[in-house]
């Protein structure tokens, strides 16, 4: 039976933010094992920050990603894995070495306005015949028309599925059906959407998405994400079966590993805190929530005004080192020395 969506579950990549990055190889394999069997049809994994990620910069990885890819390989028969790959941060060594272990897609990820970089990653992708994704990172960043622009350059690359990627959960559900009704109309290829729930509108902006053309959904079991975590997956199953929209994925199954299986995992519940919300208002990379949270404790400041002025100065991902810089200076301007 044809699917009029297929999803790409997240939390074994996403999610290792909200772990930080503590994943074994246990934990791979059983809920890897749990969702195979629920039918999802991607299950990505990688650092948090893609392949290559484990550094003293964005965390280091409890253990090495090509161990929880082989891992996750192993215990998938329905299900294909996927990976994450940032350009500067993985290289195509990194993406020569999952594909050997079996990864089937790649996702090749970049800031907005920065497609050209993704050139020889998506290229290398294709000639090792995987499944290529252009992933457009904080799309909220930029007007329609030059998300389109450099959307059209994945394509021209190779990729074979574009993504609208809300990075910062800062996009509301007419911005998203907007940008994807564009890409939609301009594009050949298929068009997905990828959701931050900091603003509490991940659900309807992936709706949304569906509405305007978007057939290929990240989710994210049990909200299991950075941020205030990505479209819940199994919320997004029930959803989408009441809406008559047909994913192939088993509802009650996906309830089950969200219940049993990872659960349990989460340091604590997703839920939209202060912090999140600030990050959702102010646009900011919701991979930045527990670096500028340890700096705002080290400097005594607060994590909200940390997180603005991130938002005020348009960093992206890569710029970890602002949050500390940020931090400083606030302590700095807060108790000023007297000499």
């Amino acid at each position: 039976m044809k699917k009029d969506v297929l999803i790409t579950e997240v939390a074994l990549r996403d999610g290792s933010h909200a772990v930080s990055h503590q994943f074994t190889i246990n934990q791979v394999e059983t809920i890897v094992e749990h969702l195979d069997k629920a039918n999802v049809p991607y299950i990505e994994v990688a650092h948090g920050d893609g392949l290559g990620g484990s550094s003293l910069q964005y965390g280091r990885s409890k253990v090495d990603e090509m161990k929880l890819i082989e891992a996750a390989v192993a215990k998938s028969h329905n299900s294909k894995i996927a990976t994450l790959l940032l350009p500067g941060i993985g290289t195509k060594k990194h993406l020569q070495q999952a594909r050997e272990l079996g990864v089937h897609m790649a996702r090749v990820a970049t800031h907005v306005t920065e497609a050209d970089v993704s050139a020889q990653h998506i290229n290398l992708a294709k000639e090792m015949d995987m499944e290529t994704v252009g992933f457009l990172m904080m799309a909220h960043m930029v007007p329609t028309t030059k998300l389109v622009e450099q959307a059209k350059l994945m394509e021209s690359y190779g990729a074979d599925i574009v993504y609208v990627v809300d990075s910062a959960g800062a996009l509301l559900p007419h911005q998203v059906k907007e940008r994807i009704k564009a890409l939609k109309e301009e594009l050949g290829v298929e068009i997905g959407f990828h959701g931050h729930n900091n603003l509490s509108v991940a659900m309807g902006n992936t709706i949304e998405a569906i509405h305007a053309g978007a057939s290929r959904i990240d989710g994210s079991i049990r909200c299991l994400g950075a941020g205030a975590g990505n479209t819940q997956t199994e919320v997004l199953i029930g959803v989408l079966e009441k809406l008559g929209i047909s994913t192939g994925v088993d509802m009650y199954k996906i309830m089950d590993v969200a219940e049993y299986q990872v659960a349990p995992l989460l340091p604590k519940p997703q839920e939209i805190t202060k912090d999140s919300l600030a990050m959702g208002y102010a646009g900011v990379y919701s991979s930045f929530l527990l670096h500028a949270r340890r700096a705002a404790e080290k400097y005594n400041v607060d994590t909200r005004d940390i997180l603005v002025k991130l938002g005020e100065l348009k960093a992206v991902g890569g710029q970890e080192d602002m949050i500390v810089d940020i931090a400083q200076e606030m302590a700095k301007n807060e108790n000023p020395m007297h000499i």
